[in-house]
């Protein structure tokens, strides 16, 4: 009786274990259309002081933006701080479930930046920043949801259920994060280097392999 128990345990373990390593990973993009993406829908921001070849690059499918603190804003009115950054355009969204997917990489020293929004919110600019910190990468400044991201390409799933305000934030195939919605009548994403607080002077990401998609 006693063998059989812990026989009976055993598999219920097994099960668990089997079941948390499908859950980390697992293809977030199951379920989702991908949306056709050409040059037109890549609109690039950089400080309107400079030419975009000094601050923006792509080459061999890898778009690389970098950006200094002392830069200018990306227009001449603009009150912001300095970024480069990748604007998508076409597909601004006001409901439904959407998707961005891509891979980054961020060299070592980068920090107090953002590399990735959800722009867009009710009393706020944005939904959702991806920042980086020494190294680790924050939801906003407020919560480190994977450490130690420097100089390696890892892939960035985030999805958007505008209609249940809610959002999930996928790494490498795993679940890192849930946040709710901020509201907001339109939405578009972006992804480069846009200066927050206790920047670096130098500011860096990569970013290859982007997709848009859409739950239809």
């Amino acid at each position: 009786m006693a063998s059989s128990i812990v026989l009976l345990g055993l598999l219920c373990f097994s099960l668990i274990s089997y079941q948390a390593i499908a859950s980390r990973t697992m293809d977030p993009t199951e379920g989702f259309t991908s949306l056709p993406l050409d040059q037109s829908n890549f609109e690039v921001q950089w400080p309107y002081n400079m030419q975009e070849d000094q601050r923006y690059s792509f080459e061999n499918g890898i778009r690389r933006m970098w950006v200094y603190s002392n830069d200018k804003p990306h227009f001449p009115t603009s009150h912001t701080r300095p970024r480069t950054e990748i604007r998508i355009q076409g597909y601004d969204y006001s409901s439904g479930v959407w998707q961005f997917e891509g891979y980054g990489y961020v060299p070592s020293g980068t920090s107090g930046v953002c590399i990735m929004q959800v722009f867009g919110a009710t009393g706020h600019a944005t939904t959702l920043m991806l920042r980086t910190y020494n190294g680790d990468l924050y939801y906003y400044s407020d919560e480190v949801i994977v450490k130690n991201i420097y100089d390696r390409w890892f892939r960035v799933n985030v999805i958007h259920d505008v209609d249940a305000a809610k959002l999930h934030i996928y790494i490498d195939g795993a679940l890192v994060y849930e946040a709710q919605g901020r509201g907001g009548e339109s939405h578009y994403f972006k992804c480069g280097v846009y200066e927050q607080d206790d920047s670096s002077h130098y500011m860096e990401s990569r970013w290859k392999g982007i997709k848009v998609l859409k739950k239809m």
